[in-house]
C-alpha cells in the first residue's frame, strides 16, 4: 500500500520537475529575442536617414558611406576574439556587457558632433559582433534538440526588426520631430528591454553553476582556421553577405537605371527584404530535420541565380518578380548560413569558434563587396559587367553551400 501511496505522488513531483525545465527554456528563449531583435535596427535605421545626418553634420558622402561600413569592420575585427573572450569570462556575462555597450553606443551616436557619431557607431558595432558570434552557440548548447526553432526565432526576430526600423526611421524623424538623433537614438529603449529580458537568464545560470555546464560543453576544441569544412561554411556566410549588402545599397538605383521609378525602386528594395523574412524562420527549421542540407541549398541556387539573371536581363515587366526570387533565396541563404554554426560543430565552443571565424570573414567580403560593385559599374560605365559579376557570386555561393551542407563536423575526418 505504501508502494502504491509512493507512486502515486510520484507523477505530480515529475510534473513539477517538467513545468521548470518548460519555465527555464521559457525564458532563454525570450532573452535570445529580445538580444536579436537589436542586432539589425540600430544598422538599418540608418540608411534613411543619411541625408539628414549629411545636411546636419556637414560631412562627405564618403564620411557618410563609413556609418554603414564601420560596424562591418568592428564585426569583421572583433569577431575572432569573442569566443575566447568569452571562454574566459564566461558567455552570460560577455553577453551583458555587450548589451551595455550597444546602449552607450546607440546613446552616444545620437549626441550632435561628428565624432560621437562615428565613435558611437563604432561601440554599438563591437557590441553587436559579440551577439553575432555568442547567439548561436549558446542556442547550439541551451537547445541542442531545437536548434532549428530557435535559430528560426533568432533569425526572423532579427530580420523584422531591420525592416522595421528601416521603415520607421524617416516618420520617427521627421513626422514626429525628433530628428534623426532622435529616430537614431529611440533604438536605445529596445537594447534596456534587452537588458532586463537578460538578467533571469543570468540568475538562473549561476544558480544551475554555470560553469559546470561551461566545462561540459567546453570539450573537443579544434583549430578551425584549418579545418575545409569550417572554409566552406565561412565563405558561404561571406558570399551571403555580400550578396545580401550590395542588392541592399545598389538595388535602387540599379533599378531607376533600368526604367523604374525612384519611388518605385524603393518599394521593390522594401518587398526584397518581406520576401526574405518567412523563409528566414522556416528554412532553419527545415534544416534542422535534415541530416544534409544540400536539397536547401540546391534550391537557393537556383533561385538566387534565377533572380540575379533576371536583374541582368533587365525587364521592367518582369522585375517584381526577380526581386521576389532573390528574397525569397537571400532568406534560404540567411537561415542556412545561421544554421550550419550548430550543425557543422559537436559543442557549444566549437560552434562559437567557428561563428567568429565565419563572421570576421564574412563580414570583411560584405564591407568591401558595396565598393566593388560601384568601381565595377564606374570603370565599365554600366551594369552589366557588375551584374554578371553577381550572378557569379550566387554560383560560388551555391558551390560553397554544397560543401557546407554534408552531414560532417569541423575537426573530424
Amino acid at each position: 500500500m505504501r508502494s502504491a501511496d509512493h507512486r502515486l505522488k510520484e507523477p505530480p513531483h515529475n510534473q513539477q520537475s517538467s513545468n521548470a525545465r518548460v519555465s527555464a527554456a521559457w525564458v532563454i528563449a525570450a532573452a535570445i529575442v529580445c538580444i536579436a531583435v537589436n542586432l539589425r535596427a540600430p544598422l538599418t535605421s540608418v540608411g534613411p536617414l543619411v541625408g539628414l545626418i549629411k545636411d546636419h553634420l556637414h560631412i562627405s558622402n564618403t564620411s557618410a558611406g563609413l556609418i554603414t561600413t564601420v560596424p562591418l569592420l568592428a564585426f569583421a575585427l572583433f569577431s575572432p576574439f569573442v569566443p575566447r573572450l568569452g571562454h574566459k569570462i564566461g558567455v552570460e556575462l560577455l553577453i551583458f556587457l555587450s548589451i551595455l555597450g550597444l546602449t552607450a553606443g546607440i546613446t552616444l551616436r545620437s549626441l550632435s558632433g561628428v565624432a560621437a557619431l562615428f565613435i558611437g557607431t563604432a561601440l554599438l558595432g563591437l557590441a553587436i559582433s559579440v551577439c553575432n558570434v555568442l547567439l548561436p552557440s549558446l542556442i547550439k548548447r541551451e537547445f541542442p534538440k531545437r536548434i532549428g526553432l530557435m535559430t528560426g526565432m533568432y533569425s526572423i526576430s532579427m530580420n523584422l526588426f531591420g525592416a522595421i526600423a528601416s521603415g520607421i526611421s524617416v516618420p520617427v524623424a521627421v513626422g514626429l520631430g525628433l530628428g534623426w538623433q532622435g529616430a537614431l537614438g529611440v533604438w536605445g529603449l529596445l537594447s534596456i528591454v534587452s537588458l532586463v529580458c537578460w538578467l533571469p537568464y543570468m540568475r538562473r545560470r549561476r544558480h544551475a553553476g554555470s560553469a559546470a555546464v561551461s566545462n561540459q560543453s567546453d570539450g573537443g576544441a579544434v583549430n578551425v582556421w584549418r579545418s575545409a569544412l569550417a572554409w566552406q561554411v565561412t565563405l558561404f556566410m561571406g558570399l551571403q553577405s555580400t550578396l545580401f549588402y550590395v542588392l541592399i545599397a545598389w538595388l535602387p538605383e540599379l533599378l531607376v537605371q533600368q526604367g523604374v521609378s525612384a519611388s518605385q525602386s524603393g518599394w521593390y528594395l522594401s518587398i526584397m527584404q518581406l520576401a526574405l523574412l518567412p523563409f528566414t524562420f522556416i528554412v532553419p527549421i527545415v534544416a534542422g530535420r535534415l541530416s544534409s542540407q544540400r536539397s536547401l541549398v540546391f534550391i537557393m541556387s537556383i533561385l538566387l541565380i534565377l533572380g540575379t539573371g533576371g536583374l541582368l536581363a533587365g525587364n521592367p515587366g518582369w522585375m517584381v518578380v526577380w526581386i521576389v526570387v532573390l528574397g525569397i533565396g537571400g532568406g534560404f541563404a540567411f537561415g542556412l548560413s545561421m544554421m550550419f554554426f550548430g550543425l557543422r560543430t559537436q559543442n557549444a565552443r566549437q560552434a562559437a569558434a567557428l561563428s567568429g571565424m565565419a563572421q570576421s570573414v564574412g563580414y570583411l567580403l560584405a564591407a568591401g563587396g558595396p565598393t566593388l560593385f560601384g568601381l565595377l559599374h564606374d570603370v565599365t560605365n554600366g551594369w552589366k559587367v557588375p551584374l554578371v559579376t553577381l550572378v557569379g557570386i550566387a554560383v560560388l555561393l551555391g558551390g560553397f553551400g554544397l560543401g557546407a551542407a554534408r552531414d560532417r563536423y569541423v575537426g573530424s575526418v
